[in-house]
């Protein structure tokens, strides 16, 4: 026979909560930024490209968004 484990007792899992929503940008009220706008439709626009396109734009999207927080961490 073997001793039962410590612990909460089996239950139905963790609760999840709302699927996440796809960003649209519309509900930023003034708060974006045109480098970071730019780089968000580059990544958009990417779906309609060739893997190795692909690739060139992601990486292009993510040094454009590491530059600008550097440049907000900066202020």
């Amino acid at each position: 026979m073997t001793a039962p484990r410590p612990g909460p007792p089996p239950g139905p899992g963790p609760r999840h909560g709302p699927p996440p929503q796809r960003w649209t940008g519309e509900d930023a009220e003034g708060d974006s930024h045109p480098a970071v706008e730019a780089a968000v439709q580059a990544i958009a626009n990417a779906a309609t490209l060739g893997p190795a396109d692909q690739i060139a734009q992601y990486e292009a999207a993510y040094q454009t968004l590491r530059e600008t927080l550097a440049t907000i961490d900066q202020a």
